[in-house]
């Protein structure tokens, strides 16, 4: 059997943006063929079925922020400037696109209940994504950023809840500036940690 040819990246984030816009139990075939451009057919070639191009799409979506993650702190003059500048970004899609959720995120909440190896994949690229905030904070402290006193875990933990807490929180659209506000207090809450 002759295997599809199609551009990866661009089904992969295809993929993403519906699944993030309908969740993974109301998106279709039909969907996923009108975003994608492939055929069921060819979607179930290269991906098994619906649920193997989520975690292709959840790996991709994974690595591609992983990437813009690294690459913000590797630009910074400090940790600290990274994470506001990452909060900033965090509010910036809350505030401007209808979508406000994370992929990770949202198919956790979704299908904690009914795949629980989706559910520990997922978790497990969130712990992942926290455990290099926990690594940037330990550079904090390093450079007396932040104090020495504070367990960078904890600290990655309490970000982490809070950046989940303002892509919920959007969805009440709060009043102009509140969810900047909020990540102002996050920073703040970090530094105060001196």
């Amino acid at each position: 059997m002759r295997s599809a040819e199609f551009d990866r990246d661009r089904v992969l984030r295809s993929a993403m943006d519906v699944f993030i816009a309908k969740g993974y139990s109301n998106t279709s075939m039909q969907d996923l063929k009108q975003a994608t451009g492939l055929h069921p057919g060819s979607i179930y070639c290269a991906f098994n079925n619906k649920r193997g191009l989520l975690l292709a799409a959840l790996e991709h979506y994974r690595d591609q922020r992983y990437a813009q993650f690294v690459a913000l702190f590797s630009q910074s003059v400090s940790v600290i400037s990274a994470i506001e500048t990452y909060l900033e970004q965090v509010v910036d899609e809350c505030e401007r696109e209808q979508i406000k959720d994370c992929l990770l995120q949202k198919a956790l909440s979704e299908l904690a209940q009914q795949d629980i190896e989706v559910a520990d994949t997922i978790s497990h690229m969130l712990k992942q994504w926290q455990q290099t905030l926990a690594e940037q904070l330990a550079l904090a402290q390093q450079a007396n950023e932040i104090s020495n006193q504070c367990d960078s875990q904890h600290l990655a933990q309490f970000l982490v809840m809070g950046i989940y807490g303002l892509r919920t929180f959007s969805h009440t659209q709060p009043e102009p500036g509140v969810l900047r506000r909020l990540a102002a207090d996050l920073i703040e809450y970090i530094k105060q940690k001196r």
